[in-house]
């Protein structure tokens, strides 16, 4: 009988206040998160679940951050991957990214897109330049935007069919207001790259932070599940901002409940297998 394959946490964050910006932080919505969060806070979330293994993902556009995290995977075997920033706009990009890629478990890259002012930051022709030296090294990318931005994945799929990505957190539909009409066409459009994946994650605090189930969430889910398949889904917490409307834990019962109807194949994809696949995650 073969073992049972590790479940995976693939987009999670720590952040210690003072030693980088935390400014964003101190926003008055942000209250019930402006603290340190730290491994060992996470760590009995996963043990409380099941989950075996996570994939830490920046919150910072500073080098420092990477190096910061892959200390902690260091010291803890349950982070099995980073992923970390370089400026993909500098010319020194390249060399930001060398100093990381040699090292098993930097895995990925990822930048604030949705913060920046120019919704078409993306395409910029220096960050177009930051985007080939990703593909030339083959680095994922996490691509983190809002609706509002989703045009851009389907034209990157093509433009960097070697280069993997990642859509973060479903890119952010409206869950509150119940649109996925302003949110699915472009979802559907980013599926039909095969190297563009998406993560099953940053739902709750999407929705109403006080009154969400896992009800509010489903019809989001299975679009995804329609466009993407098991095989390019995979679960993330965005712990520790989804403490803002819940629970690590309700979270992950949330999405056990939306996926009750899957196979046990299915959801061991969604739930590691698909990580392990797109970061190149060594769980052994």
């Amino acid at each position: 009988m073969s073992p049972k394959p590790p479940v995976i946490d693939a987009h999670q964050h720590f952040w210690e206040l003072g030693r980088f910006d935390t400014a964003w932080l101190h926003a008055p919505d942000k209250t019930k998160i402006c603290r340190n969060f730290l491994p060992p806070d996470l760590k009995r979330h996963l043990d409380a679940v099941g989950v075996d293994k996570t994939v830490f993902v920046q919150t910072q556009h500073d080098v420092e951050e990477n190096r910061w995290a892959l200390a902690f995977a260091e010291q803890h075997d349950w982070i099995a991957g980073v992923v970390g920033w370089v400026d993909l706009a500098s010319p020194e990009c390249e060399q930001q990214l060398e100093e990381f890629a040699s090292q098993e478990r930097f895995v990925g890259i990822r930048h604030i897109t949705q913060d920046e002012p120019d919704d078409n930051f993306i395409i910029r022709p220096d960050v177009l330049n930051g985007l080939a030296v990703l593909q030339t090294h083959n680095v994922p990318f996490d691509l983190l935007f809002y609706v509002k931005q989703l045009h851009h994945a389907a034209p990157l799929g093509r433009q960097f069919p070697d280069l993997p990505m990642v859509i973060d957190h479903l890119s952010k539909p409206e869950i509150k207001l119940g649109n996925i009409d302003n949110w699915a066409p472009q979802l559907r459009a980013a599926a039909e790259c095969p190297n563009i994946y998406c993560k099953l994650s940053g739902m709750i605090t999407e929705a109403d932070w006080e009154n969400w189930t896992a009800a509010d969430l489903k019809p989001y889910i299975d679009i995804a599940l329609e466009a993407f398949g098991p095989n390019r889904l995979m679960y993330g917490s965005d712990w520790p901002v989804c403490e803002l409307a819940g629970s690590y834990e309700q979270v992950f019962r949330a999405l056990e409940e939306c996926l009750g109807s899957l196979s046990e194949t299915e959801r061991q994809r969604i739930f590691g297998g698909t990580a392990i696949e797109f970061y190149g995650l060594n769980v052994s």
